[in-house]
């Protein structure tokens, strides 16, 4: 990996990271401090007034534990959609960005090879996407040990965020592939914006059940249980694996397309 690249890009990214990181504190301080058996009475009132509503953003059931509680709030949108609009806003910038604006040029012209090019974007959006989930995760913890001291199951909790990083590596992983191999950053955008927020908008329906129910074998998002992650289940540990298993070969083609494309700069 170029390590002067390394450097430029945290620079350049580190505003996005903070302002992405920023929102995520805010929400989930104040869910943690939200959650009490009062609280949570308030909620099911909520959730039986408006079913279907809350069915659709994974908020049917808040359980009685912490953990319960945190992943119906927190894993069914806010942990799904913030991280992927820090996803797609990177990728794009990293490879797609620097070929529309014509800035590739220049890089491809320093001593490096193209692979050593597209390997470092590919380590530093991976690298970024891991350091946001884990600082959320550690300050989660921390804030519920503080207020809550000895109620969370950490291990199964990181088990949860640990499923969480390879759902969203894997979207990465698809994001970086687009971003390699798409004509225009316009073109690129279409894309990594349309086809992760579509497969969101078919679990949201797959969660209203009944028929629909069935919609959620096509989109990755149901590759995600929290639930199955909390209890430790096999399944999500097979699930996991499919989730890195797309997120290798998506990057692996990214790789190989950028090292092969014709780039006209």
């Amino acid at each position: 990996m170029n390590i002067t690249l390394l450097k430029h890009e945290f620079l350049a990214s580190i505003k996005l990271f903070s302002i992405i990181i920023a929102v995520l504190m805010l929400y989930i301080i104040s869910i943690v401090y939200m959650y009490n058996p009062e609280m949570s009475n308030t909620l099911n009132q909520l959730t039986e007034s408006m079913p279907e509503l809350m069915a659709a953003f994974g908020m049917s059931n808040f359980g009685d534990t912490i953990i319960e509680f945190l992943s119906t709030y927190l894993y069914g949108f806010l942990l799904l959609i913030l991280p992927l609009v820090f996803v797609i806003m990177l990728s794009n910038k990293l490879i797609i960005g620097y070929i529309d604006n014509g800035s590739m040029g220049y890089i491809i012209t320093t001593p490096n090879t193209r692979l050593k090019i597209v390997v470092t974007q590919a380590f530093f959006l991976i690298i970024s996407l891991f350091a946001l989930l884990s600082i959320t995760t550690t300050v989660t913890v921390i804030f519920c040990e503080l207020l809550f001291p000895n109620e969370l199951n950490i291990a199964a909790f990181i088990t949860l965020n640990f499923g969480l990083f390879l759902l969203h590596f894997a979207i990465s992983g698809f994001c970086f592939l687009i971003s390699c191999s798409s004509k225009d950053l316009k073109t690129s955008y279409a894309y990594c914006v349309g086809i992760p927020i579509m497969f969101y908008l078919i679990e949201a329906l797959s969660n209203l059940g009944g028929a629909l129910e069935k919609l959620q074998y096509v989109t990755i998002f149901s590759l995600f249980d929290p639930q199955k992650l909390i209890a430790q289940d096999t399944l999500a540990l097979w699930m996991l694996l499919s989730l890195f298993i797309i997120g290798a070969v998506c990057y692996t083609l990214a790789v190989r397309i950028f090292v092969k494309r014709d780039l006209y700069l």
